[in-house]
């Protein structure tokens, strides 16, 4: 077979994956929107949106008190994880002696493959006690608990996809800060880091996707409480965990109005990864 024929056949293989790939998403938002807009307008977008009350017994559906859970716990999430995943993503790249990084790498990569319900097994055995030993005045299943869980959980996207930013930069970069009397330390978190600022970047978004949309860690510790929380050791119920505690018995309405929280979810997702590639690109 000749090399131009090759080329040939994975050039339209890799466009039909392609193509596959913007019909699954298109029919998605198709799915979702069709089924969201006439609900909301028979809500009416204010009531959905603006009010704090939920109860779909007597068709009451506010989503205010769990789009505000949902920003809350990923916020936390996000300001836990963030730093965490970015520094030592900075130490296997380049301080981690090779002895140490063999046994390092392969335990992050196994933290993202660990199941999300073993991951909120363990913030329920664990996590909460823990919380409610040192505040014994609440349960231990809060706003505070489900986030220390997504951070635990966005840390291993963060790490390997920082590291390999980091480690695309050129080694020249880290040679000519020290060439100019940089310290080890200064050259990595002067030079290094900002070279590699735009991956970094791409792996806080994609944590921030994964901490938004995660539902079954957090509905076991986050106490899944229909209210604005006024502290990080309230509990709350986000999007995802409302859709996956109502969604197995809804019907009628009910069941329509889960579905159009997913487009909420949906677009706020959307819109938070076109603000962090618009920050990007302006960077």
């Amino acid at each position: 077979m000749s090399e131009n024929l090759k080329e040939r056949i994975f050039y339209i293989l890799f466009g039909l994956c392609a193509f596959v790939s913007i019909i699954a998403v298109i029919s998605i938002c198709i799915f979702l929107f069709a089924n969201a807009i006439p609900t909301i307008r028979t809500i009416g977008i204010v009531d959905y949106l603006f009010e704090t009350y939920w109860n779909y017994e007597i068709e009451a559906f506010g989503i205010l008190t769990m789009i505000v859970g949902s920003l809350y716990v990923t916020a936390l999430a996000i300001i836990i994880g963030v730093p965490i995943g970015v520094l030592s993503a900075i130490y296997l790249s380049q301080f981690c002696p090779k002895y140490l990084k063999k046994i390092l790498m392969p335990a992050v990569e196994l933290l993202g493959a660990i199941p999300s319900v073993v991951y909120g097994f363990f913030g329920l055995v664990i996590i909460v006690p823990i919380l409610h030993t040192i505040f014994d005045d609440i349960s231990g299943k809060s706003l505070l608990a489900a986030s220390i869980i997504l951070a635990i959980m966005i840390l291993p996207t963060i790490i390997l996809m920082s590291k390999s930013a980091i480690d695309s930069i050129p080694r020249s970069y880290f040679e000519g800060a020290l060439a100019l009397g940089a310290s080890k330390e200064k050259s990595v978190f002067f030079a290094m880091l900002p070279a590699a600022k735009s991956g970094i970047l791409a792996s806080i978004i994609l944590g921030i996707g994964r901490a938004i949309g995660e539902a079954m860690a957090v509905v076991m510790v986050a106490g899944n409480q229909t209210q604005i929380p006024t502290s990080i050791l309230d509990g709350v119920r986000t999007l995802t965990t409302g859709i996956v505690l109502e969604m197995g018995y809804s019907t009628g309405l009910h069941r329509d109005v889960l579905i159009a929280n997913g487009v909420v979810l949906f677009v706020f997702i959307l819109l938070i990864n076109i603000s962090l590639n618009m920050l990007k690109k302006d960077r």
